[in-house]
C-alpha cells in the first residue's frame, strides 16, 4: 500500500478529481436506484457488522434498539449521510465529516427531514487531528481507495480514536476478483456505478490494512467479507475477503 504519484493530490491527502467528482453527482446520494445504489444494498450487511464489533468491543447487548447509546462516533467520508442516519438512529452521538460542501448540504438537509440530530462539517480528517478531537467509534466506509496516501489516511483515522476505542473500516480488496467484479462487472458491464469510480491500483489489501491499523498502535482487527448473493441480491457478513471487506481494531486503553 503506496502513496499513489498524483498531480491533483495534495499534502492534505485529498485527491481535487475525487472530490469534484462526487461533488457532481451529491444530488444522487439518497436515490436508491441511482448512482449510489450499491452503498445502499451494502448498508445492512456493513451495519450488522458495526453492530457486532461495537457490541463485543463496549460489552454492549447489539439487540438493543439503540446499541451505540453514549458512544460518540465519527463517520469519516460520510458523502450524504448514508452510514450516519443510521448509527445515530441507533444512539450514537454523530459527526459526520466530508471535503465536498455539496455532500454535507445533502447530508444536513436530509437528516432534518428525518428528524436527526447529526453534526455535519464539511472539513478533512486531518483538522479533527489536528484540533484533538477523538471519539469512542470512528468509521470510514469505501473511502481510503479513493485517496491518494492511503497509510497516512490510516494514520489519521486512528488518532481520532480514543484510547479504549474503536476504528472500523471497509473497502475493496486488490485482487484480481475484485478487479473483475468491482469494476469490469460493476462500472462497466452491469452500470451499477459511473465508470471510473474505481482504479484498481488504489484497492487495498486485507493484509495492507491489517498492517497499517497495527503500525498505528491500534491491535489486531478483526475482518470479515462484505458477500453479495446474486440469488438474492443481497449483502451479507461472510468470510470471503477478496473482493468487498470491512475491519475494526481498537486502541488499547
Amino acid at each position: 500500500m503506496q502513496a499513489a504519484g498524483n498531480p491533483n493530490s495534495s499534502s492534505d491527502n485529498l485527491d481535487s478529481r475525487e472530490v469534484e467528482r462526487f461533488a457532481a453527482i451529491s444530488s444522487k446520494w439518497w436515490d436508491k436506484e441511482g448512482e449510489f445504489r450499491p452503498l445502499h444494498q451494502i448498508g445492512a450487511a456493513r451495519l450488522s457488522f458495526i453492530r457486532e464489533a461495537v457490541s463485543d468491543h463496549f460489552g454492549t447487548d447489539p439487540r438493543k434498539i439503540r446499541a451505540l447509546d453514549g458512544l460518540k462516533v465519527l463517520d469519516v467520508g460520510c458523502g450524504g449521510g448514508l452510514i450516519s442516519e443510521p448509527l445515530a438512529r441507533l444512539g450514537g452521538t454523530v459527526t459526520g465529516i466530508d471535503p465536498g460542501e455539496e455532500n454535507i448540504a445533502v447530508a444536513e438537509a436530509h437528516a432534518a427531514q428525518q428528524g436527526l440530530q447529526i453534526a455535519y462539517r464539511a472539513t478533512r480528517v486531518e483538522d479533527l487531528v489536528a484540533a484533538g478531537e477523538r471519539f469512542d467509534v470512528t468509521v470510514c466506509l469505501e473511502v481510503i481507495e479513493h485517496v491518494p496516501d492511503p497509510q497516512a489516511f490510516v494514520r489519521s483515522c486512528a488518532e481520532t480514536v480514543r484510547p479504549g476505542g474503536l476504528l472500523i473500516m471497509s473497502t475493496i480488496n486488490r485482487t484480481l476478483k475484485a478487479f473483475g467484479l468491482a469494476i469490469v462487472a460493476a462500472e462497466h458491464l452491469l452500470r451499477w456505478l459511473p465508470p471510473g469510480t474505481h482504479q484498481w491500483e488504489r484497492f487495498v489489501t486485507a493484509e495492507e490494512l491489517k498492517t497499517a491499523m497495527e503500525a498505528c498502535g491500534l491491535g489486531p482487527p478483526r475482518m470479515a467479507g462484505l458477500v453479495y448473493d446474486p440469488m438474492r441480491d443481497r449483502w451479507g457478513v461472510g468470510s470471503d475477503t477478496d473482493v468487498n471487506y470491512i475491519a475494526a481494531a481498537a486502541r488499547p486503553e
